[in-house]
């Protein structure tokens, strides 16, 4: 799991392909403090395991390897990446941690574009203050999206300003549009997108209602027993949960 507060804006060093995948090989003295063969690491939100062995690390270069599969080349934006490219990184978050952000899993829903970028006020030196950007939204992924919901957006946890049906806004500050990706990123370029995996259990445990003879009977795929469904049912015909 990770808060999608970046760490740091790190660099493709090289990239190897190996038949359909390929072996990506990254530069982040922050992110690699420390870590060891077996780590998650998110790479532009999507999350990867450093692959080098105890030795490569111990070598302190600052720079780790990841294996990126055909899967994922094809669901995210990572295929497009070439070596110099820069790419926001987090490393998993540890139990204790301050949630930052919010949570994110690292799995990429889908792809959107960037579409608009408008400035806002400046300060009195002329430094801008923020700045809107306006994304596509894939129709797979729009019902998740709230006003002042949260979304992801090449690792970086946002805050949605507008829900459109096929689009969304987001309001960067200076800090967002230094440190992370998003205050380079040029009009027409692709961003992975991954939504609050809370509406989506929210949205599952909804759909369970529909299901026959759920009172007595635990739901499938997970280990809730049919008495607590019944409870969560009751719960949410009488209006508690609003």
């Amino acid at each position: 799991m990770f808060t999608g507060i970046i760490e740091e804006l790190g660099e493709v060093v090289s990239i190897e392909e190996i038949g359909d995948s390929s072996r990506i090989r990254l530069r982040g003295p922050v992110v690699c403090t420390g870590a060891r063969h077996g780590d998650s690491i998110a790479v532009n939100g999507v999350c990867l395991t450093v692959v080098d062995t105890p030795d490569q690390l111990a070598a302190g270069t600052g720079e780790f390897s990841a294996d990126v599969m055909a899967e994922t080349l094809h669901r995210s934006s990572l295929g497009e990446l070439r070596p110099g490219s820069p790419v926001n990184l987090e490393r998993a978050m540890a139990l204790g941690d301050r949630l930052g952000g919010h949570l994110v899993q690292g799995h990429v829903d889908a792809t959107g574009t960037l579409l608009s970028r408008e400035p806002g006020e400046r300060d009195a030196a002329g430094e801008l203050r923020w700045e809107v950007l306006r994304f596509s939204l894939p129709d797979t992924i729009s019902r998740y999206l709230v006003e002042k919901g949260s979304i992801t957006v090449d690792g970086v946890s946002l805050t949605v300003v507008e829900a459109a049906r096929d689009s969304f806004t987001v309001s960067l500050i200076p800090a967002t549009l230094a440190l992370t990706t998003l205050g380079a990123k040029a009009v027409g370029a692709s961003v992975n997108l991954e939504v609050d995996v809370l509406a989506k259990y929210v949205e599952r445990l909804l759909e369970s209602r529909t299901l026959p003879n759920l009172a007595g009977t635990s739901l499938p795929g997970t280990n809730l027993p049919g008495h607590l469904i019944s409870t969560i049912d009751s719960t949410i015909d009488s209006g508690e949960s609003k």
